[in-house]
């Protein structure tokens, strides 16, 4: 569906306030109102305002525009993302961290968000919002450290995260347990509701996760990954295919429901290892044959109550923005009997 004027702007701006850049908003403002101003009292030059005279709709663009910035620096309204540190093997480890304000008395539900290879915390919190598309749960976005990628920049100079169990001295697993042990302090955290997902590099972390630590999550959506379920594909390089060996045998993962996303044309994790790995899924969870789940998604119910969702699109390797709410929703819907 296309998007309305209003949403594009509220998409904008929304990326804009998560990392940080108030002022941009206000110079945007700003800007805007001297456009609509001019377009009835010619404050400035001609020239100065030709791009505004070529787009008919700036008028009622910028009301929108102006509506948002005013809603942007509401408190009320403005998202509450807290940067929070936590020591792990003598390295200082941090999140953004978003805490409703009825986190008390509870029981509240956790999403844990993790950042592609190369990626930032910032960025995933602007890009995934889930705190803003279900602002009733606690939701963290971890920033991972530099690392060697799977499948680029194997000098490890970007950061992301460990491949496997013992990889890395299990330095982002030891992460996991301390910011989900501090949420537990101090907050009244809703066992039966905790989640995990993540983008390309991040979602095979979530992948990794359900293994080493599948029996603390609800549900699990990994995107734009590939996990080692079943046998390697027959064109994975020498050094991909051992690793995707090492990384099956590590990788023992318990029934439980899933929603996977993947790129038709993804050039990075192709989109044949993606569903050779939802093949698995649909075999480890024992389901059926499939069925529509809102306008993208397909629905393999499982008889033991570990489906398996997933969300096609068109496109590569990138984050479509109208996931963020198809993966909520997932959540929302399955919480540990």
């Amino acid at each position: 569906m296309e998007k309305s004027q209003f949403d594009l702007c509220q998409e904008v701006l929304r990326r804009l306030h998560a990392n940080g850049v108030l002022e941009s908003l206000i110079l945007v403002g700003s800007w805007c109102l001297l456009v609509y101003l001019n377009s009835s009292h010619n404050i400035l030059r001609p020239r100065d305002l030709d791009f505004a005279k070529k787009r008919t709709p700036a008028r009622p663009l910028i009301f929108v525009i102006l509506a948002l910035l005013l809603s942007a620096g509401n408190p009320a309204v403005a998202e509450s993302l807290i940067r929070k540190e936590w020591p792990v093997d003598g390295v200082t480890r941090e999140a953004l961290v978003y805490v409703p304000a009825t986190a008390k008395p509870g029981p509240c539900p956790v999403v844990f968000a993790f950042h592609g290879h190369g990626g930032t915390m910032r960025q995933a919190a602007a890009t995934f919002a889930y705190h803003q598309h279900w602002p009733e749960a606690i939701t963290v976005y971890l920033q991972g450290l530099n690392t060697p990628g799977a499948l680029t920049d194997p000098e490890g100079k970007r950061p992301g995260w460990q491949k496997s169990v013992g990889d890395q001295n299990d330095r982002d697993l030891k992460l996991f347990d301390a910011v989900l042990a501090t949420l537990k302090k101090d907050y009244p955290v809703d066992a039966k509701r905790i989640y995990a997902t993540g983008h390309s590099n991040g979602g095979s972390f979530t992948y990794l996760l359900w293994a080493a630590r599948g029996d603390v999550f609800a549900a699990v959506a990994p995107c734009g990954t590939a996990a080692a379920l079943g046998n390697p594909p027959a064109d994975l390089p020498p050094v991909l295919a051992q690793r995707f060996e090492a990384a099956r045998r590590s990788l023992k993962l318990k029934p439980k429901p899933v929603l996977h996303m993947a790129g038709e044309t993804d050039p990075l994790v192709k989109f044949e290892w993606q569903q050779r790995t939802i093949a698995g899924l649909r075999k480890l969870n024992g389901c059926g044959e499939g069925q529509p789940w809102g306008p993208q998604g397909t629905l393999y119910p499982s008889p033991t109550g570990t489906p398996v969702v997933t969300y096609i699109h068109p496109g590569g390797h990138q984050f479509p923005a109208d996931v963020p709410p198809v993966i909520v929703k997932f959540f929302k819907e399955h919480p540990q009997p």
